[in-house]
């Protein structure tokens, strides 16, 4: 079965010459792209939280499958994040998409397969981040999120289903695109804590501001 082509409701280019830990986000969509984004529901999207939903403080986290210092965050401090603070009740954690190309696209289309299985997922996309995206070529890349797709316990029927999905597809780059004007997100990872936007940054830096929100 086909994988589904990336396009229709405009993109954003990737810029990867900033020296700052981040991958930058440019706007390469046209004014009618951006009306049509908005004009399409995104209610059906369901937003990917990890942790106790009551928990004191919420972390959210806009990041691509594709970007490497987002990868950097997941495999470094978000580890920690997740073991002192997640798991232990303290930080609710959302993710949110960003889609840089159809092969984030795609990967995002494989973790959120499963709802249930989205987090395990995630963490094994950015685990292997780098031999997954290898080679850059399309067939070969599909390939590789099947094969992760079937280790995380998802069947051929369901990875198929969920990579044909086109109406899904053009819902989750419209929801990406409300969601980072929204918040004016211009670079991944871009963290909020409690509401308040931060750029990509070392754990030390971001466990004081997770311990400042909590003694809040």
């Amino acid at each position: 079965m086909a994988v589904v082509a990336a396009g229709g409701v405009g993109y954003w280019a990737l810029n990867r010459e900033s020296a700052a830990p981040v991958t930058q986000i440019n706007a390469a969509t046209t004014e009618g792209d951006t009306e049509a984004a908005e004009a399409i529901d995104t209610s059906s999207i369901q937003e990917m939280v990890l942790g106790d939903p009551d928990a004191p403080v919420t972390f959210m986290e806009y990041a691509s499958f594709t970007c490497p210092h987002c990868a950097n965050f997941h495999n470094g401090p978000f580890q920690k994040l997740k073991s002192e603070y997640i798991d232990t009740g303290k930080v609710k954690m959302v993710y949110r998409d960003v889609f840089f190309d159809r092969f984030g696209l795609w990967a995002s289309m494989i973790a959120r397969c499963d709802p249930n299985r989205f987090f395990g997922i995630s963490s094994m996309l950015y685990e292997q981040q780098k031999e997954w995206l290898a080679g850059n070529e399309p067939a070969a890349i599909a390939d590789n999120l099947r094969k992760i797709g079937k280790v995380a316990g998802l069947s051929d029927e369901q990875i198929e289903t969920c990579l044909a999905d086109e109406e899904k597809a053009t819902t989750l780059v419209s929801w990406f695109e409300q969601n980072a004007a929204a918040d004016e997100v211009t670079s991944t990872p871009t963290l909020f804590i409690d509401g308040v936007k931060h750029s990509n940054m070392n754990w030390d830096d971001l466990k004081t501001l997770i311990d400042e929100a909590l003694a809040g």
